[in-house]
């Protein structure tokens, strides 16, 4: 009897969270796609999509992906990620991996990163840190990303936000001759258009415009 029940209060706790579980995908057209603010694609427009699992415990799941140009064959970035993410009162919390690969890269430029987000309403924190980079030094690499988003809700529903983040470590030194370097911009969005200032200071970098469209659908 006591199995017969347990059983049935696990069965009932599957479907209740399989109930919940939400797939859906986006697509997005971008002038530039900009990785803490270098460009991805030499300074040429992107198209991108992903797919996200959500079974409303907390648990995620998805992948994502974009067109490249680095100028070593890769033609496209492809991630996969997955985490747990919660709401408390004021505070959320999410906690995550991700994996960036690219698949027809000459050499391997794969990598991972572990992060950590804390929100409060309108101010977000968050912390990347690199576990594994797919090359010859990855024990002796290390990178890591701290970055603040500020994000508001304007007159008619328009989203002002606001990004500042710094990466650090060897990586970052062995790609752009630098200890580390910050990024920074700001962003107005609505009904899916978006339109940006975004700027390193990186040696020789201006700040750079971009405007992007993205549509959310659910399957």
């Amino acid at each position: 009897m006591k199995k017969s029940f347990l059983s049935i209060a696990l069965l009932t706790a599957l479907t209740s969270n399989f109930s919940y579980a939400e797939v859906t995908a986006n697509v997005s057209a971008s002038s530039n796609y900009y990785w803490r603010g270098v460009t991805q694609t030499a300074d040429a427009a992107a198209i991108s999509g992903g797919i996200d699992y959500n079974n409303g415990s907390g648990f995620y799941a998805g992948t994502w992906t974009s067109n490249i140009d680095f100028g070593n064959e890769a033609s496209y970035e492809l991630d996969i990620y997955a985490g747990f993410s919660k709401e408390l009162d004021n505070f959320s919390y999410d906690l995550g991996y991700i994996y960036y690969s690219y698949p027809d890269a000459s050499g391997s430029s794969d990598f991972g990163e572990l992060y950590g987000a804390l929100s409060w309403q309108w101010l977000e924190t968050k912390i990347s840190y690199l576990t594994h980079a797919q090359n010859d030094a990855s024990s002796e690499e290390d990178m890591l990303y701290v970055e603040l988003n500020a994000n508001f809700t304007i007159l008619n529903e328009t989203d002002l936000a606001f990004h500042i983040g710094q990466s650090s470590g060897d990586t970052i030194n062995e790609w752009y001759n630098e200890d580390d370097y910050l990024d920074y911009g700001v962003s107005v969005s609505k009904n899916g258009f978006s339109l940006g200032l975004t700027k390193t200071n990186l040696d020789d970098d201006d700040i750079n415009a971009f405007i992007s469209y993205s549509i959310d659908l659910s399957l």
